[in-house]
């Protein structure tokens, strides 16, 4: 495991102890690694980096690799790696196809153009494409998994969409509610992200996989009802058109996590892929309320504040720009 120490690579170093598999994990040390590995500390984007890597005889059956930054820094692991594994596993995003994809689309979509698995980093899409290039280089296609996945919860989250939802739905009082209720979402557990990329390693599949639940999985009414439901029951959801939403200037997917308005070009993009490939190779995804739930749990067990990526923006909306809306009687009611 490449990384494993926090939240996307975590799940899978914890499921594949709970399979009893021998787990190396390769990580730069800033975070504990679960217990039960063998660690392996070294900097990707450093000279030398990787010469704890270099210098261990392992041999492994699968490499899973969640990194996105700089694609270089999977084109050099890989290189290294492609005589000494069997399977790499790059865990992507849906972000490599060009924008903007049409609803429904599936892994022949058109993919960003630019990219290069020899480049430093520059944007996402861009980078994580670079990154897929680069295993496809070193692995080929026959000895890759190529995971495009989409929004990510559950817990450990260190981006802020899950935890900001939480949070606010703990403070209480009337909380503005993005419509439409019955508007479907996407989204992968991290947990069954994992499971079905250790499924997908025992499998020997390879290929892209575009890893998301299917469309419709859940809804934003359903996702923040769980919200309200686990926190305590103290918030009062008030439901508002999308129209009012961006006629205040009120960011979507930033200022209101997860949410996008229908009919955008950004809801095409991250809540209506086509997955079926995906769920014909096996993938299972939970219902809502336990991702919620337990993503709360932890929550509570680590005091209450979500780590955050560095790299990543700050999510959700300021108490004073919600209260106006709020105050404006833009609500569509309860």
């Amino acid at each position: 495991m490449l990384g494993g120490t926090e939240f996307a690579g975590r799940p899978v170093v914890a499921a594949a102890l709970a399979r009893g598999w021998e787990v190396t994990v390769f990580h730069r040390g800033r975070h504990e690694a679960p217990p039960g590995v063998r660690s392996l500390h070294g900097d990707r984007t450093a000279p030398d980096g990787l010469a704890a890597l270099a210098a261990d005889p392992g041999e492994w059956d699968v490499v899973v690799d969640t990194w996105s930054a700089a694609p270089y820094a999977v084109r050099d692991a890989a290189r290294l790696l492609r005589g000494r594994a069997r399977r790499y596993v790059y865990v992507s995003s849906c972000s490599v196809y060009a924008w903007a994809p049409p609803a429904g689309y599936g892994e022949d979509a058109p993919l960003v153009e630019g990219a290069s698995a020899d480049a430093d980093q520059t944007d996402y899409p861009r980078d994580k494409r670079g990154g897929e290039l680069a295993v496809l280089d070193a692995f080929g296609e026959d000895r890759s998994v190529l995971v495009r996945a989409g929004l990510l919860l559950g817990p450990y989250e260190n981006v802020g969409r899950l935890p900001w939802w939480l949070d606010r739905m703990a403070r209480g009082g009337p909380v503005l509610a993005p419509g439409p209720r019955e508007l479907p979402l996407q989204y992968v557990d991290v947990r069954d992200l994992a499971e079905w990329i250790l499924h997908a390693a025992e499998r020997e599949l390879s290929g892209p996989y575009n890893l998301i639940s299917p469309q419709g999985h859940t809804t934003m009414g359903e996702l923040l009802d769980a919200c309200a439901r686990v926190t305590g029951g103290a918030a009062e959801l008030r439901w508002t058109d999308p129209e009012v939403i961006l006629r205040a200037g009120i960011e979507p997917w930033t200022e209101l996590p997860v949410w996008v308005p229908p009919g955008s070009d950004l809801h095409d993009a991250l809540h209506s892929a086509d997955v079926s490939r995906a769920v014909a190779a096996g993938l299972s995804c939970r219902p809502v309320e336990e991702t919620v739930a337990d993503t709360w749990s932890w929550l509570q067990d680590i005091g209450g504040t979500a780590p955050l990526r560095p790299d990543r923006s700050c999510k959700g909306l300021d108490p004073e720009a919600e209260a106006k809306v709020l105050a404006a009687g833009g609500a569509a009611g309860v």
